[in-house]
């Protein structure tokens, strides 16, 4: 294992992250605040308590996994097709470095951007709403999952768009809907039967449900269901990437 290589790949893309620190941390706070403006002031006045726990408190994991799922697939795209798209590709495909130590730099940094800015938004979440995080083991073993899970996701995203355009259409058009159908800003049993029905479908519910379930034990499935989704989505992920390396798919053309 050349941990070097990984950890040269890993500390130039942090370079990068802290290059633009400013913007990669003051936009999550002001996004965070204006959700607990718009969503706590507005909707919060409405709907005080779910299911004992003040609707403010509620929304504040699926704040951070909006932003943890966003975050993650965005830096990792962009990381992994910026050389594609300038060629350097071809430099680290001929250095002394194999693809999983490439993956473990990429995907590593990207996670560690994305948990980075998980935690401003929860510290930030701290001055609106009174947190508690009742399994602080189990909210830091999802935090990272995820991270790690959607930045392999958006490691693929990079090596399969053949354009910037299409770095963006998997986020947008699918990603960001999912989270918020995903009981990001609302519980899933407040929905009539057909739509709790089909919200089950949605993996997204699952990572926040779990995440969520850390904070106050409040979640819409079960723990263990979710903690088995966040693996398969992780081992699908890891097999997808591992395919591309062996084929050289968008790598060799």
């Amino acid at each position: 294992m050349n941990w070097r290589g990984a950890a040269a790949i890993y500390a130039y893309e942090m370079k990068r992250f802290f290059r633009t620190v400013g913007q990669s941390i003051i936009s999550p706070v002001i996004s965070t605040i204006l959700y607990f403006v718009v969503f706590g002031a507005a909707i919060g006045s409405r709907i005080q308590h779910i299911e004992g726990v003040s609707y403010g408190a509620f929304i504040v994991p699926g704040l951070i996994m909006l932003s943890l799922l966003t975050q993650s697939i965005s830096n990792a795209s962009f990381g992994i097709y910026f050389p594609r798209f300038s060629g350097t590709i071809y430099e680290y495909l001929a250095a002394p470095v194999s693809s999983f130590e490439m993956v473990c730099g990429f995907v590593g940094a990207s996670a560690t951007k994305s948990i980075i800015i998980g935690l401003i938004i929860l510290a930030t979440s701290a001055f609106f709403v009174p947190l508690q995080i009742m399994h602080p083991f189990w909210m830091v073993a999802f935090l990272l999952m995820t991270a790690i899970s959607f930045s392999l996701f958006g490691f693929i995203i990079g090596l399969w768009a053949d354009g910037f355009e299409k770095l963006q259409i998997i986020p947008l058009l699918i990603i960001t809907p999912l989270t918020f159908l995903g009981g990001s800003f609302y519980s899933i049993n407040v929905l009539p039967p057909f739509w709790h029905t089909l919200s089950l479908f949605n993996p997204v519910v699952y990572l926040v449900s779990g995440f969520r379930w850390s904070f106050n034990e409040v979640a819409d499935v079960n723990v263990e269901y979710s903690l088995a989704a966040t693996m398969v989505f992780l081992g699908l992920s890891l097999a997808v990437i591992s395919w591309m390396f062996k084929t050289g798919y968008r790598l060799k053309t």
